[in-house]
Formats: C-alpha cells, structure tokens, sequence
C-alpha cells in the first residue's frame, strides 16, 4: 500500500474512532445501584452538546470541608425541548439532586432528579 494511502486510512480511522469514543453507554459510566441525593450550589450551568453539566458544590454534613461535584445530564436538545435555556440554572442557586454517581470519577454524577425549592422548578430524568 502506498504511503499516503496509509496515511489516509490512518486519518478516516482516527476521524470516526474519536465520536464513537466521545459518546458512552450512561450504564457504563455511571451506576444505577449507588443512587446518590444531596443539596448543592450551583457554581456554574454548561448549557452545551453533547451532554449539558453543573458544576455545583456540596457541603456534606458534620462540618466536612465542601467539595466540588460535576453534574452530568441529558442531551442538549432533550433539555431544550423540556425548555432547558442558557440561564436556566444561575451561579448560586440551591438545588436538591438525585442521581447515579460515576463509576470511575470522584464527585461526578448522571442527574436523574433536580429540584429548585425556591420555585419549584422540577427536572425528572425518564430514560427511553
């Protein structure tokens, strides 16, 4: 085989084997079995593709030093379609999270439940 058809071969392959490693089973990634549901604040909303994120901080109970989380949710324009926007979530917002935590990541989770008592803003997670 010539060269520079290696050299293309190389580069198709590494060009279709990024999304398909990009894009992952939530069954994979997260556990289903460790149901996990605490408060935290939100620190910053990641409204982007493919997967929408919170980063949030959570203050465990007993005085324990609080700890970063990254919240992972549904795609895009699922959420968009619920009405998800740019600002829904704001730096500073108190809301309630159930959720499936990472398999491999401390504090990261797969948002299955999100409240915000101030107004009663509700976000189920029903996967298809």
């Amino acid at each position: 085989m010539p060269r520079m058809s290696r050299v293309l071969t190389a580069a198709l392959m590494l060009a279709f084997a990024a999304p398909v490693a990009a894009h992952h089973s939530i069954a994979s990634v997260y556990d289903r079995d460790k149901r996990t549901t605490f408060t935290a604040v939100v620190k910053q909303w990641r409204f982007v593709n493919p997967h929408p994120s919170i980063v949030v901080e959570v203050t465990p109970p007993g005085g324990a030093p609080a700890r970063t989380w990254t919240l992972e949710m549904d795609n895009r324009w699922e959420l968009a379609e619920l009405g998800f926007k740019e600002d829904t979530l704001k730096p500073g917002d108190r809301i309630e999270v159930t959720g499936d935590p990472s398999r491999r990541d401390a504090n990261w989770l797969y948002v299955r439940i999100l409240r915000r008592p101030a107004d009663g803003f509700r976000y189920d997670h029903h996967p298809t």
